[in-house]
Order: structure tokens, then sequence, then C-alpha cells
């Protein structure tokens, strides 16, 4: 059974937060000294998990994304993935990290089935590094892309743009990306979660990220790409590929196949979403498979979100929730809800 919700998009990928925690403190996301955390009574064990993955599968799901937090801060994570690998339907296993326990993890991540890799990585400046997260891990989280590279091949790295703290290292990080067979995703920063010191003036958009490549590399050539992905992706002149997610400026709403699921199981239909569905409550009171398919379906099927096209209407933007607010509800934050 396939699901569409009102505006025709198909319930396709789920992303899995795993974990609200994370070893960084990056700007962008947890610029806070404090933070409230889910009690960890609430968060799903594995077999939780599974269960509301098998039920998403049985719609058409193919797509499972493990994310944060860190999702690597998660202990036996191999051992989920492993418990995924083994779901027929699933033809798709990856991951988003931070990088800096990758190195120690990547192993047992490939043997137990994870299929791709994506690390975050700002800057590739060590002071510049400490100052956006907070902690001194750039040599970590190098070490971590190097060991991706060795075990999967490939990857991709992604880099939230900044304007004046990391707008100028764009073609460093393309030739990074080059070195460590990485396709490089620039992401405008975006006014989301726990973004509580955003400003539009501190948004590159992608016209300015593409010519600013094409004034050191030659002309860029967009990829012609029919799939819900989230990045615009680009080619330079030798090849080289690269991808731009113009959230902010150039949203995707229209072609948004995905929805998220936090630690402790609440379901989100939309990154931007105030409320979600708390799935948690279902399991653990003894809701059969059935009737969590009931649920879900009901609720995608009248799905109207298109989050970033709505802000972008906005005369006036501004940081989408007050400080205040978010204190009071960690499920608004960018690292409960997996970004």
């Amino acid at each position: 059974m396939f699901l569409v919700d009102a505006f025709g998009r198909p319930l396709r990928n789920l992303r899995l937060s795993v974990t609200d925690r994370c070893n960084l403190r990056c700007q962008y996301c947890m610029p806070e000294e404090n933070y409230t955390w889910l009690p960890r009574r609430d968060v799903l064990h594995f077999g939780e998990l599974c269960a509301l993955v098998d039920v998403f599968i049985g719609f058409g799901v193919d797509k499972v994304r493990l994310t944060g937090g860190e999702p690597l801060l998660r202990h036996d994570l191999p051992r989920l993935v492993g418990m995924l690998t083994a779901r027929e339907g699933l033809r798709d296993i990856a991951l988003t990290t931070n990088g800096v326990l990758l190195a120690d993890q990547i192993d047992a991540l490939r043997v137990a089935g994870l299929h791709r890799v994506t690390v975050s990585l700002d800057t590739l400046r060590p002071d510049r590094f400490k100052q956006l997260a907070r902690v001194d891990a750039l040599d970590a989280v190098r070490a971590g892309v190097a060991a991706a590279r060795r075990a999967f091949g490939r990857l991709k790295i992604d880099v939230v743009v900044i304007r004046g703290v990391n707008d100028d290292e764009l073609s460093d990080l393309i030739e990074y990306g080059r070195e460590h067979d990485a396709e490089v995703r620039f992401i405008e920063y975006m006014d989301v979660g726990g973004a509580t010191r955003w400003s539009p003036d501190l948004v590159v958009p992608r016209r300015q990220i593409l010519a600013g490549l094409e004034a050191r590399y030659g002309p860029v050539a967009p990829i012609a790409d029919v799939s819900s992905a989230t990045a615009n992706r680009f080619s330079l002149a030798d090849g080289t590929t690269f991808g731009v997610i113009s959230s902010p400026t150039r949203p995707f709403c229209g072609r948004c196949d995905r929805s998220r699921i936090t630690a402790d199981g609440m379901w989100y239909l939309c990154l931007y979403a105030p409320n979600g569905i708390d799935l948690r409550a279902q399991l653990r009171e003894g809701a059969a498979a059935e009737e969590l398919k009931a649920l879900i379906a009901s609720i995608w099927l009248q799905r109207c979100d298109r989050g970033a096209e709505r802000r972008l209407e906005f005369n006036e933007r501004r940081t989408l929730v007050p400080i205040d607010v978010l204190r009071g509800n960690p499920h608004l934050e960018m690292h409960t809800r997996g970004g």
C-alpha cells in the first residue's frame, strides 16, 4: 500500500532519530548554554524503533536515515543497523553524523549493513571549528571522513554555510571533498528549531554559492534529477559534483516525501511542524501494528505541510521559535527532531 498526502506527495523517506544528545554545540543548531533533554525512560529501545519502521515499510518507505543529536552516541548503534538491514523492503540505510566518533565505529557499521554515510563538516580550519562547534575536535572528524572513505569508498559531506563565518571556504571544501571521494553539499543556514541566533543576513543563498564557485572553477552545470532529494546537484567542468540545499530561498516542499521520528517516538510530518504525533504512547499502550498503520495512514492522507514555503512567504523573516518556548518544549529543537 502506498500513501500520498493532500498534495500528492508519497510517504517514502523516514528519518529516525536515535538520541537527542550531541557531543558538539554548533552555533546554528545548539547555540545556547543549557538544554532540556528527553527523559531517558521515554527513549525508544531498538525493538520499538524497528516495530515502527515495519509499519512504515508497509506503506512503501524504503529509505531510512539514522540521525540525532549525534547518533553515534547511542550505545550499540551497529546492532540497530543490523536489525534494520534484516528487514525486507529497505533498500537504503544511511547515517548522518558529525564524525567525531566515526573512526572507531565505522567497521562495525559497515559489517552490520549500513549503506551510506554523511559527515557534517563546516570548516577545515581548527580555530574556526572550535569557535563554531565549541569543541576542539576537527582532527577526530577528519579521521572519521578518512575512515568512511576507506570503508565505503564514497561519502557525502554536509556544510552549513553562514555569511562571515565560513563562506570563504567553499572552494577549499570542494577540494577536500575531491581528495576524499566525497560529494560536498552546501546547506543554506536554516531558521528552524534551535537556530535562536538566526538572521536572514547570515544566509548565503544558492545563487551566491554558485557564483562564488563559478568565479573559481568556471561554468557550473546543473544535473537533471527527478528524485525527491533535498539537494540540487551541479557539476564542475572536470566532472566534480556537488549539491546545494536551499530550503530558505528555494524550498523543495512540493516534492518532500520525508517525515521524521524523534528518539522518544514523536512523528513529525515537516521539519517546521510545531506539533508531532505521539507514536510511543500507542506502542507502549499495546497498539497492534494494524492500529498504528491506520493512525499513520489517516494522518499522512491529510498532510498539507509546506513549512519552508510558508516561511518564505513571511514579509519579515525571524527566528522560528523563541528561546523561552524552546526551553519549555525540547521537541522543537533541531537536535531532537533529527534535522
